[in-house]
């Protein structure tokens, strides 16, 4: 099977309405607890030009695909999605990562 590419992912997602997409409670309270709003991660999912770097993960089901995907909403600021794809998009968590911490913990210091 051909793994998907960038823009691949970018058009697979685009093809989903805000409709298709289920949040899980765990997302729902990760987005609470780290004051990440709901609509914006609709928006970025079904208009993924923030997309900017995603690994595909094992899965549970053969039917289904998951994706560990990385917004850029800002120069300094990510928002990181673990989506799944089954006909719908599940939403089963969300991150928000400052880079300037996400390099720091990448050189090991």
């Amino acid at each position: 099977m051909k793994r998907m590419d960038l823009e691949g992912l970018k058009a697979k997602l685009g093809s989903y309405k805000k409709e298709d997409i289920i949040v899980t409670k765990h997302a729902d309270l990760q987005a609470y607890v780290r004051e990440v709003n709901l609509e914006e991660v609709k928006n970025n999912i079904v208009n993924p030009v923030k997309l900017v770097h995603f690994e595909e993960q094992e899965t549970k089901k053969k039917n289904e695909k998951k994706y560990d995907c990385y917004f850029a909403i800002s120069d300094s600021f990510y928002h990181r999605y673990i989506l799944i794809l089954d006909g719908k998009v599940i939403i089963a968590t969300i991150i928000s990562v400052n880079r300037r911490w996400q390099r720091l913990v990448e050189k090991g210091k």
